[in-house]
């Protein structure tokens, strides 16, 4: 058990060891590797999703309405949270550390290139040759950056999925929307059909460009397929050929509904296509979806509310579930945030919801210094604190807490990790 246990911890140590090399984007190296382990990616399924917000949730739906289908899933996501093997599931179970422990040796000794891999083409590698190895039948399969040089465009999808799009990741993805739209639309594949929520015209015409180039059809959210919010939270779905009412998703806030409506109308071109899905099963997937650290309720007494808002579709999404479903409850942000990210325009859809605020940075490089972030808030007259740290960050809220405030903690998926990690040991 020991020996187990250090191979796994040496594994993970040589993977991230390869961050140094930082990102490169390509498909190269990442092919040369899957064609030593017999192209792994060619013996399942896919659904292959892009875009800027909900990636992971749209994911994580058409997973669980699959898995509810009976069908063997697997669910490829990044980044993780807490622990690595988050990343790669098969029917809603993250990868064993044995698992992690055969996936990387074989990746290594078929890596043969004269680059280095990033640790994200390791990790794509491994999950791919862990799905054929586990024998799944379908795999869904989220990009990490961009679409057209990203690792996971090695995959030939029965369907693509393209959420959203902003502004994100510009010094590798182009200064413009249109730039940053050709670069999510390379993941369009001849023939195949590509579900979106793309609404910006130019994005909008520059993905309907490329799919005409590649005679892919391309089914538009709120064109050819929408959804009716209901009042309780439910939602109708109108697909192509599909009417299923009063839906529900557990996902909780109002733009929820829309990813809930993306996986949907995947799904329904998988049944098009001969998957056997019935509407229970969509309704059974919906309800039962898991993904961690968005809008994620972790106590009732002080409420505390786990959130990545990331970037800022994402703080403008969660300032509106503040706003409009927390009934005027004091609330405490801890927010820390990454260096490539609006910042300034975050804080302004947050800070001012907040009575309190705590400023601090998780353990990643990237990470912007919170002296930033509480220079910057000084103007919105709230009470703002300085913690060097997400544990302490953390603990300090909940010391200040009472037992009707909520404590929101959130501007980056790697602070939500590392208060998971405190909020483990501090919760019952």
């Amino acid at each position: 058990m020991v020996a187990a246990n250090n191979a796994y911890k040496n594994c993970l140590k040589e993977m991230y060891s390869l961050r140094r090399f930082g990102i490169k984007l390509g498909l190269s190296t990442i092919r040369d590797i899957l064609k030593s382990l017999g192209d792994p990616q060619n013996r399942f399924g896919c659904i292959h999703i892009a875009g800027t917000n909900g990636k992971g949730s749209i994911a994580s739906g058409i997973a669980s309405i699959l898995q509810a289908a009976g069908i063997r899933t697997g669910l490829y996501t990044s980044p993780h949270l807490v622990d690595f093997n988050e990343r790669i599931l098969i029917d809603g179970t993250p990868i064993s550390n044995a698992r992690v422990v055969a996936a990387y040796k074989a990746v290594k000794s078929g890596h043969q290139g004269s680059r280095e891999p990033t640790f994200f083409e390791f990790a794509t590698a491994m999950a791919l040759f862990d799905f054929a190895q586990g024998g799944v039948d379908w795999a869904v399969i989220e990009t990490g950056m961009g679409g057209r040089l990203d690792a996971t465009n090695v995959v030939l999808p029965a369907v693509s999925v393209i959420s959203n799009l902003s502004l994100e990741h510009q010094s590798y993805l182009g200064h413009t929307l249109a730039q940053i739209a050709a670069e999510k639309a390379g993941i369009i594949k001849k023939g195949v059909p590509v579900i979106t929520g793309v609404k910006q015209p130019v994005a909008l015409s520059v993905l309907q460009e490329v799919a005409a180039q590649k005679d892919a059809p391309v089914l538009r959210l709120g064109k050819d397929f929408r959804v009716r919010r209901k009042k309780d939270g439910g939602f109708h779905f109108y697909g192509q050929q599909h009417r299923w009412p009063n839906l529900k998703t557990c996902l909780i806030g109002r733009h929820q509904v829309d990813n809930a409506a993306l996986s949907l109308a995947a799904c329904e071109q998988l049944k098009l296509a001969g998957v056997a899905l019935s509407e229970e099963n969509c309704r059974q997937g919906l309800a039962g979806i898991q993904w961690s650290g968005r809008l994620e309720m972790v106590s009732e007494s002080p409420c505390i509310l786990l959130d990545g808002a990331h970037n800022l579709v994402a703080a403008k999404n969660l300032a509106t579930f503040l706003s409009n479903e927390t009934d005027q409850r004091p609330i405490t942000m801890v927010l820390g945030v990454l260096d490539d990210k609006p910042y300034q325009a975050m804080l302004a859809a947050l800070v001012p919801l907040a009575q309190k605020v705590i400023f601090t940075q998780p353990k990643i490089d990237r990470a912007l210094a919170a002296e930033i972030l509480l220079a910057e808030a000084r103007q919105y007259g709230k009470k703002i604190s300085l913690a060097p740290d997400v544990d302490q960050a953390v603990r300090q809220a909940i010391d200040q807490a009472s037992p009707r405030d909520i404590i929101c903690i959130a501007g980056s998926l790697y602070v939500v990790g590392e208060a998971k990690t405190t909020l483990a040991r501090l919760l019952p």
